[in-house]
Parts: C-alpha cells; structure tokens; sequence
C-alpha cells in the first residue's frame, strides 16, 4: 500500500526552523491594545469571574478512582477548572498588563506545574488499549492527549508573559522549561507512542491533537533552548506523524470519527501545520504549498457539508449532533486554504454565539483563546456584526448572518465513509454505508438520520458520559452503540418479548442477532447517486433525487441473514423513502429511532399485517410522519436519558418504533 507523504514532501523543501511568534506576547502593547474594546471587556470579566472560583484540589484517591469504579470523572472534574481559570487569568492579564492577576495565574501554574502526571488516568497505559496503571510512574511520562494539552498551556503561558516573569523571576520559566523537557521533549523525542504512527495500525484524532500540542511546546521556547536543527527534528517528526494520520483519510477529506472529533483531528491537523509554517515564515520557504493539497482542503471543508441546521450537526460514531460553536480555527483554516465558504461558515457561527462561546471560555488550549482574540473582530466584520458596545448590548445595529442562511452545501456522497447527506427545502437526510471499523465505531451501517424544518426526527443518539467501559471489550454491551438502537434492523430467532430492555444481556443472547464491530462487518455492493444541484427549482425533468444503495447482511456475520438490500431516497420537495428488502431464515425487526412521540393511527394500526396493501401511519409529534407498507406488526417504546452526555443533546426521553417485517420481507417506509 502507498502512504500518503504530504506533509513531509513539501517539507524536504524547506530548511532550518525558527521560533513560532505570530502572535504577540504581553509586551506587544500595540497589538493588544489594539483589539476591540468589547472583546477587552469580555476578557476583563472573565478573568475576574475567575479570580472567585477557588483553585481545585487534585488527590491521588481521584486518580485511582477510575482503575476501582470506571469512573473518569472524579478526577476530571477538579483536573479541568484548574486549567480553564487559568486560561481566563492569562488573557485577562494580557488585556490589562497591570500585574493585577498575576498572583492567580502563579498559583494556577505552580499548581500545573506540581501535579504528579499531567496525564488522565483513563490514558495511563503505555500500550495502546491496554489496561490502565493504577498509578502514575513519574520517571516516565506518558504523552496522552492531555499530559500534550497540559505542556502546550503552560508553554503558552510562559511564552505571553514571559517579560512580565522575568522581572519577578527567572526561576518561574525555568521551571517551566524543567517541566516541559521532563513531560514532552525528552519522552516525545526517546519514546515511541503509538499515535506517533508506525504504518502498521490506525491513527485517530490523537495523532494530530498530541502532534500540535506537542510543537505548541517546542516552537515557543525562547532562543537557546533548542538550536535551529533542535527545532527542526520536531518539525520532522510532526511531519511523519500527520502524514500517517493522513492515511486514514480518503481523497474526500471525511473523518471517520464524525463531525464533534473534527475539532480535534482535522483542525488540530491545521495547527500543527500553522504552527510549521509559522516556524519556516521567515527562512524564505514555501511550506504554505500544504495548504494548496486538494486533501488538506476537504478535510477543512467537511464540517460545512456536515452542518445539518442550526446547531445540529450530522451524527455517527461516539459524535453528539450538537457539536459546538465554530472558531477563528475554522475560519483560519479556510483563509489558509481559500475557502471562502468554510471562512463565512465559521465567522457566521461564531457570531451568533453568546460571550462565553465567542471567549472560548470552556477551552483550555491557550493557543486557541491567543487565535480567537486575534481573529474576534474579523470574524465580526465578515459576519455582518459589528462589534458589540457592552453599553448598548442588544441594540446592533447589523443582523447576524446564520449558518442556516449561507447557501446550503450540494447533495455530497464520502465514498472513503459511505456517507451521503441530502437536502431540500424541508428536509436533510444522512445515509451511512461503511464498515464497523471507524475509529469510535457505533454498529451502525445502514442507518439513516433524518432532520425536518430545522428539528431532528429519525436520530442517531451518540455516546454518553465516557468510562472505562466505553474503550474496553464490554463496549458493544453500551445501548448507544448497539445496532438496535441504531435506524436498522434487528435479526431474532424465536420469540423475544423484551429486545433492548437489557441491551447487554442481549448482546450474549443467542436469540439475538445485532451487527458486529470491525472492518470486516460492513455493507457490499453500495451505490449513491446525487441529484442534480437546482434540480427541483431549475429543471423538472433533471435527476430530483439522491439516494443510497446497500447489502448490509455482512454486517451481521450470520448465514441466516443472506441479503438484506436497503435504499435510502431524498426525493426533492416530497420527503424521504426507505425500501428494504430481505432474504433470511430469521425473523428481521427495524428501528426507528425518534426524538419525538410516536402515535399510531387509530384503526389503521389495528389493521396492520391483516392486509399487506394497507399501509400503517405513525405521526412523529407534530413534525412528520411516516407511512409504513409491508409491516405484521409494530411495538413503540421509551427510554429515558438519564446520561449528562446524552442529555446535552436530548433534554427529554427518546423513543423507539420496532418494526416488524411480514412473511413477504419486503419493507416501505415513506416519510414527510
């Protein structure tokens, strides 16, 4: 198999490497002066907010929590404020620059500083997907994904507001320097991590957050630390590493863990290749050609075709449909990359966002807040939102371009996924073909999500609050991953009353036929065809509708289900149309799961399966409905969400409609 070398092919024309110093540290009064007042205040406030919070006490009883219980969040609960108020204090202090938080911020990085490991215990392994030590070993850091974020903070710090430390001590960035050649260059440059890459096992989103964090570190040490050819190792490695993290890509640029991990594979690809770039800007080198590659800019690109409406986002895998706000990252990347379309998605979005969102104030990435205040009022300008006076909040005098009022993607089809998402004026519908080796796999293939006048209403769930039960071998036991609570069906052998009652003793039971995780379990002979763009307004007589075909009987790995054809239609301007087709020995049970209230009709659902020409009607709230041919019998039930996770997405309980094929295998489901 041919690697992919990008990266490293535009590299090897460059030479030398320099200090990383596109934005300005603290003594840079002219830049930072020089950002609007509105965000000043902002910034101002929410380091004073945060100065109030008491600094959290981390207990090595929270870390060994998790190898006793699973549970990650004893831990995580105190590991993250500590990081999110110093990211408020820093900025706050580079705002004003009058000493006033610098008490806070030392408590803040002493306290960083002096934690044992910077690494969450759910990652203490030095093996990938082995099981957890209990305790940290401080002689030899592990580089997880937070023992990078933690080095990148602290180096971020020291690097703003290093002239106002110097005078106070020259002690406080030496211990900085001691710390981060303890926790990331000695065991980044001796050890070898598996999201490294090797060309033998699947990257992930690990591969390019760690690499970025990583160079974070490395770039904003002050002269001397490392010489010019230190420097450049690091820019090597990073480039091996995101070279193999471009493997797992196809041409299309779809990442295969879903829309909420673009924030931190695909952008975190783009900072590390900012951070490159901006340590070769001023060897007169050309290494911004990495932004011209056709992969570099779809991958940027991708979110923007997965933006389903509002602050809904096309769904798969461990990836909530609510995935945040989008950043000066995205639109960074689109003005690296010439997307004007990815650049207007991201500042349009950003803008309709609240204070907390437009400040970052969840984040704990430094680099990230430094990026966002410097792009804050570009963003504002290219949205068509001035900058907000606190005197007069509420009084704007320009509206707020929204995502929704951007002109919608085309119809697109990932083939590197099987992924289709169609759209019209009411509608915006996900197929999903593909295998069950994505990184973050759900079994899932053959389902579907479908989206109404902005709502959701056929739903893929997502994950829930992250244990260690999510990443071991009792994973499928999870419901949310289980292909039963995905939009496709479920093979049953004789009689099964209470099917997803107890997901995990299902999973075992040999009565039960659910999907199987892995690459080798997915759908064959799959076909997509896009409607023509303006069809339905245009040109009547052009292809109006976008559909998917599949055999996902593969998915299953069992002789008894022989074939199992699905078609998924978007049909313009009249709804989506599902048609599936059987042939198997088990009796075949499909999901449909809705985020509103299923009611069937009356009569017509007393009639169902007496006559095959008479269809079952199922209205979703008041949102849609579905009309149902070929259906013996039909159980609707609901699950409470009861999961903080989940629950950020889903505020009430979800609902399942069990269908139940009839003797004829051959099933129709239309829905407007």
């Amino acid at each position: 198999m041919k690697r992919r070398t990008v990266v490293s092919d535009i590299l090897q024309y460059t030479k030398g490497a320099g200090i990383y110093h596109r934005y300005p540290d603290i003594s840079d009064r002219k830049k930072w002066d020089a950002l609007s007042d509105n965000l000043k205040i902002e910034l101002t406030e929410a380091g004073e907010k945060a100065v109030k919070e008491p600094w959290t006490q981390l207990l090595i009883s929270d870390f060994t929590q998790f190898s006793k219980s699973g549970d990650r969040l004893a831990y995580e609960e105190k590991y993250f404020p500590r990081r999110r108020k110093l990211c408020a204090l820093v900025m706050a202090e580079c705002i004003e620059n009058n000493g006033r938080f610098i008490p806070e911020i030392l408590d803040g990085l002493y306290l960083i500083l002096e934690e044992s490991t910077w690494c969450l215990p759910a990652h203490n392994s030095y093996i990938r997907d082995a099981k957890q030590e209990y305790l940290p070993d401080v002689t030899r850091p592990i580089i997880d994904l937070f023992d990078a974020e933690s080095g990148a903070l602290v180096a971020m710090t020291e690097y703003l507001l290093r002239p106002v430390l110097d005078k106070i001590s020259p002690y406080i960035s030496r211990y900085v320097d001691e710390r981060l050649n303890e926790r990331i260059f000695v065991p980044y440059i001796n050890e070898h991590f598996w999201w490294m890459g090797n060309g033998r096992e699947p990257m992930c989103n690990w591969t390019s957050w760690c690499t970025q964090n990583v160079l974070i570190c490395a770039l904003t040490r002050r002269e001397g630390f490392f010489d010019e050819s230190g420097r450049r190792d690091f820019l090597e490695r990073a480039a091996v590493s995101l070279d193999f993290f471009l493997d797992e890509y196809g041409d299309d640029g779809c990442c295969n863990e879903g829309a909420q991990y673009y924030s931190h594979a695909g952008l975190c690809l783009f900072g590390a290749l900012e951070l490159m770039s901006g340590a070769l800007e001023d060897r007169g080198c050309s290494f911004d050609r990495v932004f011209e590659d056709p992969l570099i800019k779809n991958i940027g690109s991708y979110i923007v075709r997965m933006h389903a409406c509002g602050d809904y986002y096309i769904n798969f895998a461990d990836c909530s449909p609510f995935c945040g706000r989008r950043t000066a990252r995205e639109y960074l990347y689109g003005k690296r990359t010439g997307d004007k379309a990815l650049s207007y998605f991201a500042a349009s979005d950003f803008a309709k966002g609240g204070p907390d969102d437009r400040i970052l104030t969840d984040e704990i990435n430094l680099f990230y807040h430094v990026m966002q205040a410097f792009a804050y009022d570009e963003m504002m300008e290219i949205s068509g939102k001035s900058a907000i006076d606190k005197s007069h909040e509420g009084e704007e005098k320009k509206a707020v371009k929204t995502g929704d009022e951007l002109s919608a993607p085309s119809d697109s089809f990932f083939e590197s996924t099987g992924l289709m998402i169609a759209r019209d004026e009411h509608f915006v519908i996900a197929a999903k073909a593909g295998n069950n080796g994505d990184s973050h796999n759900h079994n899932d293939v053959g389902s579907f999500t479908v989206y109404k006048d902005r709502r959701p209403l056929i739903i893929d769930l997502g994950v829930g609050t992250y244990t260690a039960k999510t990443f071991s071998k009792e994973r499928y036991e999870i419901w949310t991953m289980q292909s039963q609570f995905h939009n496709v069906p479920t093979f049953l052998a004789g009689n099964v009353e209470d099917l997803g009652k107890d997901p995990a003793a299902d999973l075992y039971n040999k009565n039960v036929f659910m999907q199987r995780e892995g690459a080798e379990f997915g759908a064959v002979s799959t076909k997509c065809a896009l409607a023509i763009a303006g069809a339905l307004y245009e040109n009547e007589s052009a292809v109006r509708t976008s559909s998917l075909e599949m055999d996902i009987a593969p998915a299953y790995g069992d002789d008894r289900i022989r074939s199992y054809k699905r078609k998924i239609e978007c049909i313009k301007g009249t709804g989506v149309r599902v048609h599936d087709i059987y042939d198997g020995d088990l009796e075949a049970a499909v999901t449909l799961m809705l985020y509103e209230k299923p009611r069937l009709s009356g009569e017509v659902s007393k009639r169902c399966g007496s006559d095959r020409n008479e269809p079952l009607l199922i209205e979703v709230g008041e949102l849609g409905k579905a009309v149902i041919k070929g259906a013996k019998k039909v159980k609707t039930e609901a699950f409470p969400i009861e999961d903080a996770r989940l629950g950020a997405a889903w505020k009430h309980e979800v609902y399942r409609v069990l269908i139940y094929m009839d003797n004829d295998h051959e099933l129709d489901i239309s829905i407007s």
